[in-house]
């Protein structure tokens, strides 16, 4: 598959899902009312973090972690997030720098842009900013932003290699990518692969979890770290399966896929720019 028929489905399904939030309904990951539970988005936030952001922002949410939590931010700091969608953790990050930093939220999505505005006056935060683009190409300056973080979404980019080299251009040396991923720990099925149903929901474009270490490398970072946190049972599949109506098992998946948190650093006297 292209990256541009990816980025397309991606797309309409991504803004189909603001869509229902904004009518007052929930979604998954593994699509509207198709799981009961979503093994990947569920139970990803204390309850102090959902306490502080508006209810849409919540529902919005279709990460596998709290990137805004493992990042170790600090105040005065600028902040990226990477597929910002309906804007939890812009605004959770926002809280974390305070009012002397900044947080950007990029999305390519129309939809899940004007919901992150609506939350963002919601939630009476000023130091945001939501911009429209595409994390292949980062409508940011160079060495503009001190840490990168998402959730759930690099996986979802048919050109990684591209995210990590805009990734690495916008970090200033010494800057933190601190993201929620999914991660492959095996081999699996070329349907699993070719699946846009189940790219959209986070499995199919995972990569593994060494490809993701060496991907990183290339780019240029060090420092790299894949911890789990999340490994996906054979329980989990099973919703992913009917959705896309694969012909496997459950069993045949059954830890194949984590959710992970990949930390990796740009070298503090690096000058190289891509």
């Amino acid at each position: 598959m292209s990256a541009e028929s990816v980025s397309e489905v991606v797309k309409r399904k991504y803004g189909e899902i603001a869509a229902t939030v904004r009518a007052g309904e929930r979604s998954s990951c593994c699509g509207p009312a198709s799981c009961a539970r979503d093994p990947i988005t569920s139970d990803r936030y204390a309850p102090g973090d959902v306490g502080a952001v508006p209810e849409a922002a919540l529902a919005a949410s279709l990460g596998c972690g709290n990137p805004t939590a493992l990042a170790e931010l600090h105040a005065g700091e600028v902040v990226l997030d990477l597929g910002s969608g309906g804007g939890i953790d812009v605004l959770l990050s926002a809280r974390r720098v305070g009012p002397t930093g900044k947080v950007y939220g990029l999305d390519m999505t129309d939809e899940m842009l004007a919901l992150a505005r609506e939350n963002q006056r919601a939630a009476g935060i000023e130091h945001v900013e939501f911009l429209k683009g595409q994390i292949e190409q980062i409508p940011l300056p160079a060495a503009s932003v001190d840490v990168i973080i998402s959730n759930c979404v690099l996986n979802l980019s048919a050109d990684k290699e591209r995210v990590l080299a805009e990734a690495f251009r916008v970090l200033r040396p010494g800057g933190r990518l601190a993201v929620s991923d999914v991660v492959r720990r095996r081999e699996v099925a070329d349907s699993v692969k070719r699946s846009l149903e189940l790219w959209i929901g986070c499995v199919a474009g995972a990569l593994h979890e060494d490809e993701y270490r060496a991907k990183l490398a290339a780019s240029g970072f060090e420092a790299i770290d894949v911890e789990p946190t999340r490994i996906y049972r054979a329980e989990d599949a099973a919703g992913f399966i009917e959705h896309a109506a694969l012909d496997a098992t459950p069993e045949q998946l059954d830890g194949a896929f984590m959710s992970a948190f990949i930390r990796a650093r740009k070298p503090a006297g690096s000058r190289r720019s891509i």
